[in-house]
């Protein structure tokens, strides 16, 4: 697969985020797909790896993300990206802050077949719960 067919994978998923277009982002994934989130947890199935997209958007409807920078490998492509956004939802049993947050996202995507197979995500939720209010 061509370096930038892997590299702009990232900037067509984190687009379709971006709308909230989650039925666009179904396309994107294979059907074999697995979401492993920073602690290690696997969901293995479409459905199960954009619980974690739902729960956000929930959380912070207007959150936007920005590709940094991407760097790619054969089939792999790991983007540094920055998310913003207000905490106008419940995020995981937290009601909303209404506060503004910014954080910086690690996202690994391999991509199989032309769609992504496996993706890894890293944040700082610390960070995130202090902007929150939520940690000192």
């Amino acid at each position: 697969m061509s370096v930038s067919i892997v590299g702009n994978m990232h900037r067509e998923m984190l687009g379709a985020w971006n709308r909230r277009d989650f039925e666009k982002m179904k396309t994107l994934l294979h059907p074999d797909y697995v979401y492993v989130a920073g602690d290690g947890k696997e969901a293995k199935s479409i459905e199960a790896g954009l619980q974690n997209a739902y729960i956000y958007a929930q959380a912070f409807p207007d959150s936007q993300m920005e590709i940094k920078q991407v760097y790619v490998q054969g089939d792999t492509a790991i983007a540094e990206i920055v998310a913003r956004g207000t905490h106008k939802g419940d995020l995981m049993g937290i009601p909303p802050t209404g506060k503004p947050i910014e954080i910086n996202i690690c996202n690994v995507m391999e991509l199989r077949d032309g769609q992504i197979y496996r993706e890894r995500e890293y944040m700082d939720r610390l960070t995130m719960l202090e902007q929150l209010g939520l940690a000192p």
